[in-house]
């Protein structure tokens, strides 16, 4: 059984590339036989083209919008559109009043209703809280001990209002997974499970709220600050604040009383119980849920608990112009062709076929037969691309722009980059005169380095790209990481194990002329003649040891410095056996 694995090393790992890629297509047709997916990938705006929708802002009551609410409104419809991923929507605004929306195909009903919803922000008691993962079937609560309300809700913090269906909706809920922005809001007179998204601090949770008992309309406004401590002096601690109008004030008031009495039945700072807390929901998700400490009578409530200066800032933002009843109309609506047209498409995947058959064509001249490799390679790594790019537009609306198309173009010259390093290493140890299979090994282990190196910086990149750029750039950054992961995926699972092979038939093993690997060629002479006796590198042809002192002067500079002390350490113990040969004679 070992021999048999040696004769055969990478079978196996080309055999899960081979299950990997199967995997990938049987998801892919599995979508487009049930009609959620395609085969072709999905094209962004400036490829596919869309409709554009020019949104009039307005406020209840006829007040006009100045530009710190028209920048929050497009920041609402910007986290609704773009919600589910990379869209390539386009979302602006125009003279300083209307609002831009540009999307890729035709929008449907739901996401017309989405985008001209106003932003329906409440104050709602909590009920229930718990992790925001989801339960798993098998540990949820059985049906006869589900909670049953006992009697009618006596107000918003009864726990009554918990029926067994609401219970089991709370335990099914995964507030981990993205979950699509709802076009129909809920009603404020009934409890509503939701999540509280999770931040750089704290994790998703979910919840079970009672009735809305304070409108985001009632918010005078709302303001950040450093918070001052019981003596009035300054603290390091960033706090909200809020002011509600006379109605809120007595609404507020009201509710604060019944909270804090849990707040300290609970008790106090040491208590756990969610009765206590009241959340503020915003498009149906809370954004923040702090405990009722005490009764507040002025209308002018204080929200405290590990804010940043940012975070801060963005509640305080939220609460000021999320409240506000501001809705759209759409004045406009139009389709669009595509901003750079099919004409720039084709030149773009022109210019992407030029310099693949330039890489073609290098390959095949410099390294012959061996160049198949990388051809074979990049059509693998081109189809692990394509793959995972109409997966990604089914799962997660990813769209391919024009410049995504150019982060591919520029992965071919990348991606063979890796080809090259490895094949040099290879050719690097055959010229000290090792065997191809070792040559093959030897040169993995130092090209692995460099190619693991390379990659990193690339992945690198793109994540910082990705989350500096905005609009287009984005989806360049985007296809540039996913092609270097293909990259490694193909180096490990494809190049190497297939060089293992090749390196054990007759046609690369011998070195064939045409094989790219030929040792005369390379200046790689074996010194072994045969029966018992060495070739001297004296005994071989004056043109011979002209390429290998050539050949040998190019090895020597490719060494790293590593390399070159261990060579000039062998030199000295070399210098010094024969020294100590003579002595003894």
């Amino acid at each position: 059984m070992a021999r048999t694995g040696r004769k055969k090393p990478g079978l196996r790992v080309l055999v899960w590339l081979g299950v990997l890629l199967a995997a990938l297509t049987a998801v892919l047709a599995g979508g487009t036989i049930a009609g959620q997916a395609s085969w072709a990938p999905k094209l962004a705006l400036d490829l596919e083209g869309g409709t554009q929708m020019i949104l009039a802002p307005k406020v209840e009551g006829g007040s006009d919008i100045n530009e710190q609410q028209l920048n929050q409104a497009v920041a609402i419809i910007r986290q609704r559109v773009d919600g589910s991923g990379v869209s390539e929507a386009e979302i602006s605004t125009q003279s300083g009043r209307n609002v831009v929306v540009s999307l890729p195909g035709t929008p449907s009903a739901e996401t017309r209703n989405l985008i001209q919803a106003s932003a329906d922000m409440n104050f709602r008691p909590v009920l229930l809280n718990g992790d925001g993962a989801a339960v798993p079937p098998e540990s949820q609560t059985p049906e006869d001990q589900l909670p049953k309300p006992t009697a009618a809700p006596a107000n918003s913090s009864d726990t009554n209002w918990i029926t067994p269906g609401i219970y089991k909706q709370f335990e099914a809920l995964d507030c981990n997974s993205a979950a699509a922005e709802k076009s129909e809001r809920s009603d404020p007179a009934k409890p509503l499970v939701t999540c509280e998204p999770a931040t750089d601090k704290s994790p998703a949770i979910k919840y079970i709220l009672g009735p809305v008992e304070v409108k985001g309309s009632n918010i005078v406004t709302s303001s950040f600050q450093l918070q001052q401590g019981a003596q009035g002096a300054v603290t390091n601690d960033w706090a909200v604040n809020i002011q509600f109008d006379a109605d809120g004030t007595a609404k507020f008031k009201e509710v604060t009383e019944r909270l804090n009495q849990f707040y300290v039945a609970a008790g106090g700072e040491s208590g756990t119980d969610p009765k206590a807390q009241f959340a503020i929901v915003l498009d149906d998700r809370v954004i923040s849920a702090p405990r009722a400490l005490a009764v507040i009578t002025d209308g002018r409530p204080q929200i405290t608990g590990g804010f940043t200066e940012k975070t801060a800032k963005a509640l305080s933002d939220q609460l000021k112009f999320g409240a506000l009843p501001i809705s759209f109309d759409i004045q406009s609506e139009q389709q669009i062709s595509a901003t750079l047209g099919g004409e720039q498409l084709r030149m773009g995947l022109l210019a992407g076929l030029i310099g693949l058959l330039l890489v073609v064509v290098y390959s095949l001249f410099q390294y012959r037969a061996l160049g198949f490799v990388t051809i074979a390679s990049l059509v693998v790594a081109g189809a692990l691309t394509y793959l995972a790019i109409a997966i990604l537009g089914w799962t997660e609306n990813y769209r391919l722009s024009l410049a995504g198309v150019a982060g591919i173009i520029v992965a071919i010259g990348q991606t063979a980059d890796s080809f090259i390093v490895y094949f040099e290493r290879i050719r690097d140890e055959l010229r000290e005169g090792r065997g191809l299979v070792s040559a093959v090994e030897n040169g993995w282990k130092r090209a692995k380095r460099t190619v693991l190196a390379s990659k990193a910086v690339n992945l690198l990149a793109a994540l910082v790209l990705y989350f500096v750029a905005v609009g287009n750039v984005r989806g360049f950054a985007f296809t540039l990481g996913l092609t270097a992961i293909a990259d490694l995926i193909v180096v490990f699972m494809f190049t190497h194990p297939t060089l293992q092979m090749l390196a054990r038939t007759r046609f690369f093993g011998e070195g064939h002329k045409f094989s790219g690997l030929d040792p005369e060629r390379l200046g790689a002479v074996p010194l072994y003649r045969g029966a018992g006796r060495v070739r001297t590198p004296e005994d071989r042809p004056v043109a011979v040891r002209t390429k290998n002192a050539g050949a040998a002067a190019e090895a020597e500079r490719r060494m790293t410095i590593a390399e070159r002390r261990m060579a000039e350490k062998q030199e000295q113990l070399a210098g010094s056996s024969k020294t100590s040969g003579k002595e003894n004679k």
